[in-house]
């Protein structure tokens, strides 16, 4: 009898880096309705926001001390800064949970997990194709608020300078370069509730468990970074720097915060992300 193994036969032009396109699965994922209320919800908030200003009057009339909110009806660009501002904290994180946590999950949920797999679609490969769609769509999320923002704040409040709350105003051909900055701070600064989303998509056959766990584990470490009593500890919590884009809308931006801030998320991401490659390629699938 041969020692030698036998070598697997593969069909011909069977390619495994061709399997599940990423295109095929950006359609997929855009159909859903879950993707189309998403981001309804993330286009209608600078309207809400403009509807709550006209009833309640200009932000700031009833307070003593300006902050970034009372400069929300100066131009378009405070009001997509504002937008940036009040959703970061928690509406930004909703989508990031759900286009990463809903992904591999829901696959399972519907019994196709197997059968991709069977197509055959090699697990790396399916893990990368779902990987790569979730954190497109949400940064497409994170761009479409700021860009609705912008087109309802200057067709309410005119095209102008973003107006600093310290005093003083940045141009508005600057500030539109500073907002790309803070959206692509804000993004990756969700990095690590994407891998949090993403690793427990792999974990769980409920897709509410998986988004829902993120989000939920996203708050804990907000909880934590409100512990002042922790000290210097919170600097490794990704919370603790989820603002520090408020930096890069000064006069003189300051980058150190944000240097931190992406260094700590990045570095949580790839653990998170390296975690859920290595245990889906372990993992006894059977749904």
């Amino acid at each position: 009898m041969s020692t030698l193994a036998e070598p697997v036969e593969v069909a011909s032009g069977y390619r495994a880096g061709r399997t599940l396109p990423l295109r095929v699965e950006l359609v997929r994922q855009l159909k859903r309705r879950r993707t189309l209320i998403m981001g309804g919800i993330l286009a209608a908030l600078p309207f809400v926001l403009v509807a709550a200003f006209a009833i309640g009057g200009t932000p700031g009339d009833r307070n003593s001390q300006v902050t970034l909110m009372d400069t929300a009806t100066s131009s378009g660009a405070n009001f997509a800064a504002v937008n940036l501002f009040v959703s970061a904290g928690f509406l930004l994180v909703v989508p990031v949970a759900l286009f990463c946590g809903d992904t591999v999950a829901s696959e399972a949920s519907w019994s196709s997990l197997r059968y991709l797999l069977a197509a055959p679609v090699p697990r790396a490969r399916l893990l990368w194709s779902k990987l790569v769609v979730g954190l497109t769509l949400s940064l497409a999320a994170m761009v479409l608020l700021p860009l609705v923002a912008l087109a309802v704040g200057t067709a309410a409040y005119g095209w102008g300078p973003l107006e600093l709350p310290t005093g003083g105003a940045i141009g508005a051909g600057t500030a539109a370069q500073r907002l790309l900055v803070v959206v692509a701070f804000i993004f990756v600064s969700q990095l690590v509730t994407a891998g949090l989303a993403f690793w427990l998509s792999t974990k769980t056959d409920a897709p509410l468990g998986a988004v829902g766990g993120a989000v939920g584990l996203t708050i804990v470490g907000n909880v934590l970074d409100a512990v002042t009593a922790l000290g210097h500890w919170r600097d490794f919590l990704p919370a603790h720097w989820q603002f520090a884009w408020a930096d890069a809308v000064q006069p003189h931006p300051e980058w150190s915060g944000m240097i931190q801030g992406t260094a700590v998320s990045v570095t949580y991401a790839l653990v998170l992300f390296a975690l859920a490659f290595r245990g889906f390629a372990r993992k006894d699938i059977v749904s």
